[in-house]
């Protein structure tokens, strides 16, 4: 059963208009729907109902209709005479008509103008009162010295000069506008012919490349760039490079105007091995170590767990507390204490070393479970974890635990925003228990086995220890120290990156202890009854949260920067550009299978990042931006509460369609909130599928599309309190098409380019007047 949203035409802006029955770009009917009949061809014609919307290029002045502005303006004196005089001049007429006929006319009457004092005092009570009553009018006329039919002609004429002026101001403000779109839409329709491949530089189009051409291109980009890397490590150990295979000539592929970049979905990449057709798949591209190599990455191992350890527990002058209350790494005193490691920083790369403590609820033994799991790990902190994998066991430790445990994993890590690049990693991960029962998982990079000049991050010694303590706690204390290249990071996101904030202990140590009350929740058996809407059912809390957890991870895993797929910019020149891509699903029943376009924006807004986040979260103030709701009320029909803030919360809402043709949809929701950012998820779901989920049924064959928000700090001033800006990420997941071979058209591209922009100025709307 397909769920349908249904979008007014009324409330979105016309961008290019009809030609017959051809759709032009940015248009919208007068429904989407997120099923397989999302959007139709013929995408403008809902529109012609709506009398008030724009139409740019058709946009003329009614001349249909005869207004007041077209009556030519009556002279009051004219009127006057001729109302108080038609009594005498038709018997005059009718007395002398047979002796005047061959006389010739009267002299022309005289017409009266008012003084210049009548005008004015006439214009002052105008402003005052421009609908006199019989009363005042004669009172006007009595001060005035002019007849009563004099005033009220006069307060006539001044109101339809009024009325004109106010239409002839609003037609030029059409044209104006008009005139702009005009300009977009040309401006649009040159970038997208001006668009190239990011992948192979030749040119692109949409809808004209099959899949298969597509994946071989990215498959050949990849190949390029390992036999690249390949090369350089023979040339360094050998002394001869490898041959050069030349790139597919971009001449022997038709051109195209643009290309938007093809993903494929089939699981959490990274976990549960679902099928990636991303490009620059580096991930996939590195193989385990090798027999010579393991000696070294034990040793590396052992020395990175020693320098954790130290990093970890050493206060001044190692750690230098700051102003605001928090500990910066003394780079000099870390090169004089751990002499040993991974080499110098290299050119051009900044350190970044933080360190955080915090108690979570949850036992030492699940703890260190987590993190030694590629499959958990990714999951709990799928936030900030895009990929993972585990390339090689070297140990699974000693005495039916983790104690001892070594591999060599690669991960890609993210900031939920496109304009923040994701940081990959080749790194071994080693878990030791120590003499006084404290638990320790360190990572270090293996750049140096595996040298490559894309490596833009790589991890120094990084980890938690983990202390056991009564009633199930765990004390962790959390340090990551890592050199990278940001020069790739977008200005909007360089202060949030650079303080730390973005990668850093905190925001590892904050997931962690949010994600920890989410399964204590998931597990807790004593719900009380007392709020309406609880769900007391264990199997259905269950069924419900894993089926929320799956949304926040599909979400987190399509909105970043991530190399497994390619965002291709929209419109704009700044930081509101939209960016798109196309994503192909097949056989995943966990999706609706066909043509999934995505589209993704950020940018700041001048409201706390908590203001934000309740805004957003709250049914009551969701029809002020969520555009597919059509004005409908919004009632939370179940809720699950999954953490010590309010805001963290799994809900069931019900949309209640303003119009009564409409059926009602349901809308899953998640709302997580830390104090390093936070997230409002949301996709529509089946009623049927949903009861099954609610009476404990396996929620994995319930296809969901999530689409919401993402609110971090901007990293400024007072934003360590929670007093700053925030830098919001809106993302948008729409199934265009059924069919997954199917060519995706410029009309839907349009169409969700311009829910997104429109969704933005709604939020930038609603919460600027707070400010103001």
């Amino acid at each position: 059963m397909q769920t349908s949203l249904m979008i007014p035409a009324s409330n979105m802006p016309s961008i290019i208009g009809r030609n017959n029955n051809n759709v032009g770009v940015f248009g919208f009917s007068s429904s989407l729907s997120l099923g397989q009949k999302m959007f139709q061809p013929n995408l403008m014609e809902a529109g012609q109902q709506h009398h008030h919307q724009l139409l740019p290029f058709d946009m003329t002045t009614n001349n249909n209709n005869t207004s007041e502005s077209d009556v030519p303006r009556i002279r009051e004196d004219e009127l006057f005479d001729s109302a108080t005089k038609s009594g005498n001049s038709e018997n005059q007429e009718a007395a002398n008509s047979g002796d005047d006929q061959d006389q010739p006319r009267a002299k022309k009457k005289r017409y009266h103008r008012h003084t210049q004092h009548q005008i004015q005092e006439m214009e002052a009570f105008f402003k005052e009162c421009p609908h006199p009553d019989d009363k005042q009018r004669k009172e006007l006329s009595r001060e005035l010295g002019l007849e009563p039919l004099q005033v009220k002609f006069w307060f006539q004429n001044k109101r339809t000069q009024m009325k004109t002026q106010q239409e002839r101001h609003e037609n030029t403000q059409l044209r104006t506008e008009n005139e702009k779109l005009r300009a977009d839409n040309m401006r649009f329709r040159e970038a997208l012919s001006n668009a190239s491949c990011p992948n192979c530089g030749g040119p692109t189009a949409i809808g004209e490349m099959s899949f298969d051409e597509h994946h071989l291109r990215l498959e050949n980009a990849r190949l390029r760039e390992e036999i690249d890397r390949i090369s350089g490590i023979a040339a360094k150990y050998v002394g001869k490079p490898v041959v050069s295979y030349p790139l597919l000539s971009p001449s022997s592929v038709p051109p195209r105007p643009l290309e938007l970049g093809i993903g494929g979905f089939g699981g959490q990449p990274g976990i549960g091995g679902g099928d990636m057709y991303g490009a620059g798949d580096l991930l996939r591209s590195i193989s385990g170590p090798t027999e010579a190599d393991k000696p070294m990455i034990i040793e590396l191992a052992v020395a990175a767990m020693e320098e954790l350890i130290g990093m970890a527990q050493m206060g001044d002058p190692l750690w230098l507390t700051t102003l605001e209350g928090g500990s910066i790494l003394n780079e000099e005193e870390y090169v004089r204490s751990f002499p040993r490691g991974i080499g110098p920083k290299p050119a051009g790369f900044k350190c970044e070393a933080s360190r955080e403590t915090s108690v979570v609820i949850m036992n030492h033994v699940n703890l260190v479970e987590i993190l030694m799991d590629v499959n958990q790990w990714s999951t709990v902190f799928s936030g900030i974890v895009s990929r993972a994998m585990t390339l090689e066991v070297l140990s699974t430790g000693v005495a039916g635990n983790y104690n001892g445990a070594l591999q060599v994993m690669t991960a890609e890590l993210q900031v939920p925003s496109p304009l923040v690049p994701t940081r990959e990693s080749y790194f071994v991960r080693y878990c030791k228990q120590h003499s006084d029962g404290t638990w320790a998982v360190v990572d270090v990079s293996l750049d140096n086995l595996r040298p490559s000049p894309s490596a833009r991050c790589r991890r120094r010694p990084s980890g938690c220890l983990i202390q056991e303590m009564p009633n199930g706690y765990s004390k962790v204390i959390w340090v990551e120290h890592v050199e990278v290249d940001d020069r790739g990071v977008h200005n909007l996101y360089k202060q949030l990156v650079s303080s730390g904030h973005a990668f850093g202990a905190k925001r590892w140590i904050a997931t962690l202890d949010r994600q920890c009350e989410r399964l204590a929740s998931a597990m807790a058996t004593n719900i009380p009854t007392v709020d309406v809407g609880v769900i007391t059912n264990q199997d259905g809390r269950k069924s419900m949260l894993k089926l929320a957890e799956r949304m926040c991870i599909s979400f987190c895993a399509g909105v970043s920067a991530s190399t497994a797929h390619t965002w291709t910019t929209l419109s704009g020149t700044g930081a509101d550009d939209v960016r798109v891509m196309t994503r192909k699903s097949v056989d995943d029943p966990g999706r609706p299978a066909g043509i999934v376009l995505s589209a993704a924006t950020s940018f700041w807004l001048p409201v706390t990042p908590k203001r934000v986040f309740e805004f957003l979260r709250d049914e009551n103030s969701r029809s002020e931006w969520d555009i597919l709701s059509n004005g409908g009320v919004v009632q939370e029909m179940a809720h699950i509460a999954n953490g010590r803030d309010t805001g963290n919360c799994v809900s069931l809402l019900r949309v209640n369609s303003a119009n009564s043709s409409q059926s009602n949809m349901l809308i899953l929701q998640e709302s997580c909130t830390d104090t390093t950012g936070s997230f409002v998820i949301y996709a529509p779901v089946d009623i049927v599928a949903m009861n099954v989920v609610l009476n404990g049924g396996d929620p994995d064959y319930v296809a969901l599309l999530p689409s919401g928000f993402a609110i971090l700090p901007d990293g400024g001033v007072g934003g360590e309190n929670g007093n700053g800006g925030s830098l919001l990420t809106v993302a948008f997941q729409i199934l265009v098409d059924s069919v997954p071979t199917a060519k995706l058209s410029l009309g839907s591209v349009a169409t969700v380019n311009n829910l997104i922009a429109c969704t933005v100025e709604r939020i930038k709307a609603s919460l600027s007047g707070e400010v103001a």
